[in-house]
């Protein structure tokens, strides 16, 4: 029996106009969905999808800015309508993260002498300046995207580091005593690497010159004392001053290599204290995968497991250590030494020094494996760091290994004075990560992407549109 058209009609018109009720008050819904959202705070209603959490704020700023005991304001130096979107969006968090941070633009147009007052540098459009009180740090947007020479791709490694240059020069401007390292002075030493100064003034760490024949004893403010490769040997009396001040739970790091024409008997004689012993020579290695470039004294040691090492390890990174000295450690030590770097069971020293003239092994010569890098501590809780490579930290070795060196001077650093929460923060890198998958499986993709999958769309689809039209003929 046929249905009678007028019915059919009076249900589709009635369907009608169910569907027209139920999508108004679906737009309806929406429409308050959406300005409620846009009262909610940008952190409920933006969320961080990339790699490197671009968008995102570490537990550390977050303790540095909840902890804030004074307010702080950060001008942004941007002219109208050339604000960058990551910047822009980091700022907010911190704008919103405490009433005690502030975010002021500042149009160098309409402020063209602003800048002047912090700094006498060409101030780049969005950079920042970061003040409290009467202290203050300039940030320029250089030092906020950095470009690092990759020497092993010849290209640059970008990153992203806004929130480790806010976040630091927000605790310098409201921490009053900062750590205080001493760097030994009067053996020659020279000036420390740019890149590891930098790094240094970043993570808020002051330097301050010192002469062990000016004082009996390390100042008490020293939170740490540094010596960067001596050219020359320091005086029995220095040696007792700085095996004294670790014996009593000082920190000391030392960064000395082999040096031509010289010995440091008195300084090496500081780490045989503690049962460790310099080898005589500079340390090579034989097993290819043990040294770069082609150079047996340029070498890439193993790791072993330490807070000043396991960053490294984690994000398989290698330090480079060029021209360095092996140790060895006493099995009668009395202290707690852990190896931090360590040479092949193939790598041997040559004892001709700079004087050598292969790099095979010869009579004389001492079979290694060596230790290169150790971290000691003492009975009174003092802590030693000892590499034996002067130029590691070289600019150009650091990018050599894609600034693994620095990273592992650094880590020592933390390691030696604490780690803080301004400290820990890193760049982010901005380089695209690519898959790579062999012949097979492309082709296998391929197959899927063009035929399978729209063949068995189209498939699905002749199939629901033949049901319903069976139904359809059905109920007529």
């Amino acid at each position: 029996m046929k249905k009678n058209p007028s019915n059919r009609n009076t249900q589709a018109l009635k369907g009608g106009s169910y569907s027209l009720v139920i999508t108004a008050v679906v737009l309806a819904i929406l429409i308050v969905v959406n300005i409620f959202a846009s009262l909610l705070p940008v952190s409920l209603t933006k969320f961080d999808i990339s790699s490197s959490k671009l968008y995102s704020i570490t537990s550390n700023t977050k303790s540095v800015v909840n902890n804030l005991q004074q307010d702080v304001t950060i001008y942004w130096i941007v002219q109208a309508d050339a604000e960058d979107a990551v910047i822009e969006n980091l700022l907010n968090k911190y704008d919103s993260l405490s009433d005690r941070v502030k975010v002021v633009k500042k149009n160098p147009d309409v402020f063209p002498i602003f800048t002047e007052q912090y700094t006498d540098e060409q101030v780049p459009n969005n950079s920042l300046i970061v003040e409290s009180g009467d202290r203050y740090r300039y940030i320029s947007f250089n030092d906020i995207y950095l470009a690092e020479a990759d020497m092993n791709t010849y290209s640059y490694n970008t990153s992203f580091d806004g929130e480790g240059a806010i976040t630091s020069a927000i605790d310098y401007c409201v921490t009053e005593d900062l750590p205080q390292m001493y760097v030994l002075q009067g053996h020659g030493e020279p000036e420390l690497p740019e890149t590891f100064a930098d790094a240094i003034e970043k993570e808020n760490v002051e330097t301050i010159a010192l002469s062990l024949l000016a004082v009996d004893a390390i100042p008490e403010d020293a939170d740490c004392v540094f010596i960067y490769a001596p050219q020359s040997d320091i005086s029995e009396k220095e040696a007792q001053i700085l095996t004294d001040y670790a014996d009593l739970g000082g920190k000391l790091l030392v960064i000395a290599g082999p040096v031509k024409d010289a010995e440091l008997t008195n300084l090496n004689s500081v780490l045989q204290s503690y049962g460790v012993d310099l080898i005589d020579g500079i340390a090579v290695e034989s097993d290819r995968s043990y040294y770069a470039f082609g150079y047996p004294y340029i070498l890439m040691p193993d790791m072993g497991s330490h807070p000043i090492t396991d960053p490294l390890i984690e994000d398989r990174y290698y330090p480079i250590f060029p021209i360095a000295q092996g140790m060895e450690i006493s099995q009668d030590s009395q202290e707690t030494v852990t190896p931090l770097l360590t040479t092949s069971v193939l790598s041997f020293s040559k004892v001709a020094g700079f004087a050598l003239d292969t790099y095979e092994f010869e009579e004389g010569d001492i079979e290694g494996p060596f230790t290169v890098g150790v971290s000691i501590e003492t009975a009174g809780e003092g802590q030693i760091v000892w590499f034996t490579a002067s130029d590691f930290l070289n600019n150009m070795y650091n990018a050599y290994s894609s600034g693994a060196n620095v990273d592992l001077a650094m880590n020592a650093i933390s390691s030696l004075i604490g780690e803080r929460d301004a400290i820990a923060i890193r760049s982010k890198s901005l380089n695209y990560n690519y898959l790579t998958i062999d012949d097979s499986t492309s082709t296998l993709l391929k197959t899927l992407m063009i035929g399978v999958f729209p063949l068995m769309y189209l498939g699905i689809g002749i199939f629901v549109v033949i049901s319903k039209r069976k139904v359809q003929n059905e109920a007529i």
